[in-house]
């Protein structure tokens, strides 16, 4: 009885010494996730019992960002996106697709940045808005060159996608070789 007594104060602790800013970045993570959610997922899935886990999911990561699950919300978001296109037969909009990506990949940095805040810590702003001026450059870029590819992929019939999927896997093979480099560097 001792330990538990002791677990609860050390808890209540832990809680009454918490700052406001890995907080609002956690709160954060929880909008981002479940705007993300209910993005990916069609209108005829979002009954009040797949809202309810739909929430549960975006808490998760928001409670636990070092863990596993900013992954498993990612994957939920993913599977709710070809739930939608397979299953619903809903056309891939690409303002849609767009959004998504961007939720995901806000998400995901900010779980980043949630796992380095500590819980009591006193946080300058400055350090949160140049980490989310940073992920906005990020997405701003990944926007622009999909809407780039988009177009090329429109151009020359079934020859520009062809195009389009071929400077897509150059892109993916160059970042590879510039990640292993950069690896390698250290």
């Amino acid at each position: 009885m001792n330990a538990v007594v002791e677990r609860v104060r050390g808890l209540r602790f832990r809680a009454a010494r918490v700052s406001a800013l890995p907080l609002l970045v956690r709160g954060g993570i929880f909008l981002v996730v479940l705007a993300g959610l209910l993005l990916a997922y069609p209108v005829q899935f979002l009954a009040p019992r797949a809202l309810l886990a739909l929430t549960v999911v975006a808490v998760l990561p928001a409670v636990g960002p070092r863990r596993i699950w900013p992954t498993f919300a990612a994957l939920v978001t993913v599977a709710g996106w070809l739930l939608a296109t397979l299953g619903y037969d809903r056309p891939p909009a690409l303002w849609r697709l767009l959004a998504v990506a961007t939720l995901l990949y806000l998400a995901h940095t900010l779980c980043a940045l949630a796992a380095l805040l500590p819980y009591d810590g006193l946080i300058d702003p400055d350090l949160v808005l140049r980490w989310l001026a940073r992920a906005g450059g990020v997405v701003l870029a990944s926007a622009v060159l999909g809407i780039v590819l988009a177009w090329l992929g429109g151009i020359g019939g079934t020859d520009g996608s062809q195009a389009a999927t071929v400077v897509g896997l150059l892109v993916a093979v160059g970042l590879s070789a510039l990640l292993g480099w950069l690896l390698r560097r250290r």
